[in-house]
């Protein structure tokens, strides 16, 4: 008997689509190639490394203690026990998804899976091969780090996501090619564990997706950090040395010169894994590779579905993937699902100033043709930033002059990843920057500043 539904990978998108097909009673199967469950996201993504970043939170509040009356004589970073910690984590949360699958009634089936058309799935493992047949298919195979060209990745010298969070001691030097939210995070990680840090961007400027004003102040604090950036700039001749690596930067300005570093970290994107699944044996479309799907995540194969970074044309976020599962699993079973609206999904970087944005950018406001009013409200200004330390950033509302309809809000300061959330529920509701004014925001707190730049928008913040 077939399956109702067949999901094919189990990073967030995958598993929570098969949970939720459960839910909805879908005879329902999971295949990971992977031994443990999770995909990039969970194991070598997204939480391993907020769990280095928190650490190194902790570790700079330490340093920095006596700033508040609190006096630690000789505190030691040990790395062994941090990395420890991260694995732990690791660990538990993927045998909770296993936990999670089991409850949903959802069958586990481990082995690299093929498509072979006709609703048909080979599945190949230690164990032999297997055929299986499904209804419905969800193709949630993620996506792997981009490696440029000629370069391969090694544990000791040029490392992607995977290989740097397999580091048992704190680099000395580190260069960072890329400096998207992968390669900013671990730039601000490793500068607060002690590491020497140079960013190099090919682009104008830093984090290119948000607003341009959040870059700017981005670069403007990690060199107050004494971390290196190198924007409109080029990383060329890598090389391997006897102590790490080697390479030629070529500045904005046309100068060249050699860097040399313990690792190169190598953080320029990443690529769709729909290579070998079977897709030549559908009428699956692609786009350089990733998936052409419609509003209900289906391809043009019937019955096939894709979520997550496999997709053509929606940001490659572990929360998209996890909201086209519902989208997808709710097709199938018959029931209601809103496709996902771009200007909605909000994006969070966990920096030291965090970031954190939703909606439209100033830039593409006005590109669109709106007339835009601005309010921005600095975290100086802001009680609850005095009394942690944390002051650089601001929170920037941008709006229609015309309806008051908020386009988009964009925050870089403490916590902002935390912050933005209030924003989006406000975009989704679609509330006004009138109705954000009116809404009481408790004292003392980070997210006061919010509710301060939604008044100035209209010059009317008090603390500003």
């Amino acid at each position: 008997m077939p399956y109702d539904l067949i999901v094919i990978g189990s990073g967030p998108g995958g598993y929570s689509a098969a949970i939720r097909a459960g839910q909805y009673g879908l005879k329902t199967a999971l295949i990971e190639k992977q031994p443990r469950l999770g995909g990039t996201c969970l194991l070598v993504g997204c939480i391993p490394t907020k769990a280095w970043l928190q650490a190194a939170e902790v570790w700079q509040r330490f340093v920095h203690s006596e700033d508040e009356g609190i006096h630690c004589e000789n505190p030691r970073l040990d790395f062994p026990k941090v990395k420890a910690r991260k694995d732990g984590i690791v660990a538990k949360h993927s045998k909770g998804v296993e936990m999670l699958l089991k409850r949903a009634k959802v069958e586990r089936i481990a082995g690299y899976a093929t498509l072979k058309g006709g609703g048909k799935v080979e599945v190949k493992s230690d164990a032999g091969s297997q055929t299986l047949e499904a209804k419905n298919i969800i193709l949630a195979t993620g996506s792997e780090a981009r490696m440029l060209p000629g370069l391969e990745p090694d544990p000791e010298r040029i490392v992607t996501n995977i290989e740097i969070l397999e580091l048992s001691a704190v680099p000395k030097s580190l260069i960072v090619i890329g400096a998207g939210a992968v390669g900013v995070e671990f730039a601000s990680m490793f500068r607060r564990f002690g590491t020497e840090v140079t960013v190099i961007e090919m682009l104008p400027r830093m984090v290119p997706v948000e607003d341009e004003d959040v870059s700017k102040e981005l670069e403007r604090s990690f060199k107050k950090q004494k971390i290196r950036v190198e924007t409109g700039a080029r990383a060329e001749n890598i090389q391997k040395t006897a102590a790490g690596v080697k390479l030629t930067l070529t500045t904005r300005e046309g100068k060249q010169e050699t860097l040399e570093a313990e690792k190169l970290l190598v953080a320029v994107g990443r690529k769709p894994n729909t290579e070998k699944i079977g897709l030549e044996n559908t009428r699956v479309q692609v786009d350089r590779g990733f998936i052409k799907v419609d509003a209900n995540q289906q391809t043009a194969e019937p019955g096939v579905y894709a979520i997550g970074d496999v997709v053509a044309g929606t940001p490659q976020l572990a929360h998209v993937a996890t909201r086209e599962g519902m989208i997808a699993v709710a097709h199938i079973a018959g029931k209601p699902a809103i496709p996902i609206n771009r200007n909605r999904i909000p994006g969070c970087t966990y920096t030291e100033p965090g970031i954190g944005s939703v909606g439209l950018t100033e830039a593409q406001a006005k590109a669109q043709g709106y007339k835009v009013r601005v309010g921005r409200f600095p975290f100086l200004g802001d009680s609850r930033a005095t009394i942690l330390g944390h002051h650089d950033g601001f929170v920037k509302v941008v709006s229609d002059e015309t309806y008051g309809e908020i386009l988009g809000v964009h925050i870089i300061g403490p916590e902002a990843y935390e912050l933005i959330a209030e924003a989006v529920a406000a975009i989704e509701a679609e509330a006004t920057v009138d109705v954000m004014m009116q809404t009481i925001h408790a004292h003392p707190t980070l997210y006061e500043a919010v509710g301060e730049a939604f008044n100035a928008v209209y010059g009317l913040a008090i603390n500003a």
